[in-house]
């Protein structure tokens, strides 16, 4: 029996993952153009309610994505908790160590809204797609004020309305998986619209897609995990109620996750 070289099989594990993530970075663009366009151009045009279609399409085209993912890379198991799927009306906060981390969640929610970059908002079509969808900048500074600002007085209804924020109080992906330290924006919208806030683990997605490489590990048998870990409705208007240590509980949270990894 021919025996196969460690430097050969490493090559072909290089080519196996180079021909999968070509084959799905190809879907998530090529395809989108020709699969999904048409229907964001008929939203945009006959819908009654622009932000709200293109976020059904946005959570649409994310699930197909996930469904080519888990058909290419069949050694990656998916376990997501089904009270992740059922959240309704809520701030959702989740860490955050892979790119996969942000369109994964949206996937599960048709009705939703997320923080995104404030450069993505002037990237041609696809700052044009943010903003027909009802998403917030990351930074209100300049041009993107108003929107900052027609997006906030938006959210109370949106999140009344059953659909969720999405958010990573981190801000940033972690390098090391650790839990960073948290931005208190999220919070604040909690508070503004008081809303309940949903904590969810995220696990594994940094070991299929990590950060600064180009290509997905299609050889390392692992399971993805989203755990839904705490539903939580603080007494906002309790005169002892305090933001900074709501979100040190939060924390703590996530962080005592980790720990029985």
């Amino acid at each position: 029996m021919t025996m196969i070289s460690a430097p050969l099989l490493k090559w072909l594990q290089f080519f196996k993952d180079l021909v999968i993530t070509v084959v799905l970075w190809s879907y998530y663009t090529i395809g989108f153009v020709v699969l999904f366009a048409p229907f964001y151009f008929l939203a945009r045009v006959f819908a009654s309610d622009v932000p709200r279609a293109f976020q059904r399409l946005n959570s649409r085209f994310y699930r197909s994505f996930f469904s080519l993912l888990k058909i290419a890379v069949p050694a990656c198991r998916w376990r997501v908790d089904d009270a992740v799927k059922a959240i309704r009306g809520s701030v959702v906060v989740a860490n955050h160590t892979s790119y996969l981390d942000s369109i994964l969640l949206i996937s599960f929610f048709p009705r939703h809204t997320t923080i995104a970059k404030r450069r993505l908002f002037h990237i041609p079509i696809l700052g044009r797609v943010i903003r027909l969808s009802g998403y917030l900048p990351s930074a209100s500074d300049g041009a993107l004020t108003d929107l900052m600002v027609s997006r906030m007085e938006q959210m109370p209804a949106l999140l009344a309305d059953g659909g969720n924020l999405v958010v990573f109080p981190e801000g940033t992906r972690s390098r090391d998986g650790r839990i960073g330290s948290f931005n208190r924006g999220a919070f604040k919208i909690a508070r503004m619209c008081d809303a309940p806030i949903d904590v969810l683990s995220i696990e594994g997605t940094a070991r299929l897609f990590k950060p600064g490489r180009f290509l997905f590990d299609t050889a390392l048998a692992h399971t993805i995990r989203v755990h839904h870990l705490a539903r939580i409705k603080p007494q906002y208007r309790d005169p002892d109620f305090s933001l900074a240590v709501f979100m040190v509980q939060v924390k703590e949270i996530l962080e005592a996750r980790q720990r029985e990894q």
